[in-house]
């Protein structure tokens, strides 16, 4: 049997927006490029405060005449609100499509192979009346697929993948580290840098401004970065989500997502404690009775020095 799983996630639903400036409206307010989505490619962006404080994140990818966006579902109606503050006259039109549309998340070894997909960041063909994509973030995620409620489980079962479910893809990616809103990003306090956007292919440098801009830009090029988002190992009884992390009698980060079985999970840590993980030794940590060791995946790119760190 093939490792090609799928699962329609509960907390993801599906945004349109379409009108010949939609491309020019979404340049201004997202922090990746609306140059780069092609009928061939989908993104992975962030949509800030003006302070630039993380909001929301999603994927883009383009549709027939619109772009299909999968956001996070508990808070699609306040992302739809807030791009609409900025619509003006600008021709375009910002739709809830997800009474239609669905969102499937689709990993294992097998899947990119079976949907005749590379293993690119953001590689897109269609699917039927909808589109499918390597997850814009990290291939290891495995891919994404937008589509019609209606033929959504006959094309992916036609494709030879097979139900799966949300805790094992969540298990996935702890492991790599990938955050998810919004335990892992807070809205209105997030720094993406913090959290790994440049890394997961979620802001691109050459662009034009965007709201938010000035923070992010000054994070980088600064080395304004003092804290990450990493993946941790648990042993011990599973401390809650926000749960103090420390070294010592010391305050060095906090617990933010958990496995469903509490053993792995994502941990906000101080760059100052990770000295020993980034020579390629081991840390160890404490969150309440639980021991906590963090891990460096290989995506993730820390500074090479940590002594302007405080």
């Amino acid at each position: 049997m093939s490792d090609a799983l799928f699962f329609f996630p509960t907390d993801r639903s599906v945004l349109s927006v379409s009108g010949e400036d939609r491309a020019a409206f979404l340049q201004g307010l997202i922090s990746n490029d609306t140059a780069r989505i092609t009928p061939d490619q989908a993104i992975y962006t962030a949509f800030l405060t003006p302070q630039g404080k993380y909001l929301h994140d999603f994927s883009i990818a383009a549709g027939t005449d619109l772009y299909l966006m999968d956001v996070e579902a508990a808070r699609r109606a306040d992302l739809l609100k807030r791009l609409s503050m900025y619509r003006l006259r600008s021709k375009v039109s910002l739709s809830d499509i997800s009474v239609d549309w669905v969102v499937a998340i689709i990993y294992g070894r097998d899947a990119l192979s079976l949907l005749g997909l590379a293993p690119t960041a953001g590689a897109t063909k269609t699917l039927g009346a909808g589109i499918v994509f390597v997850d814009p973030r990290l291939p290891e995620l495995g891919a994404r697929a937008i589509l019609p409620k209606t033929e959504a489980q006959g094309l992916l079962t036609a494709a030879s993948l097979i139900p799966g479910d949300a805790s094992a893809y969540d298990r996935l990616r702890l492991l790599l580290g990938v955050p998810q809103s919004p335990l892992d990003l807070v809205p209105e306090k997030s720094i993406l840098l913090e959290s790994g956007f440049d890394e997961l292919h979620g802001v691109d440098w050459q662009k034009g401004c965007y709201m938010g801009q000035e923070l992010t830009a000054r994070t980088k090029y600064r080395g304004l970065v003092r804290k990450r988002l990493l993946p941790v190992t648990i042993s011990g009884p599973a401390p809650a989500p926000g749960t103090s992390i420390m070294a010592g009698d010391k305050e060095v980060g906090d617990l933010r997502s958990l496995a469903a079985d509490g053993t792995v999970g994502l941990a906000m840590l101080r760059l100052e404690a990770l000295d020993a993980l980034r020579s390629g030794g081991a840390v160890t940590l404490q969150a309440g009775d639980a021991s906590i060791t963090p891990s460096l995946p290989d995506w993730v790119r820390l500074p090479a020095s940590e002594a302007a760190a405080s």
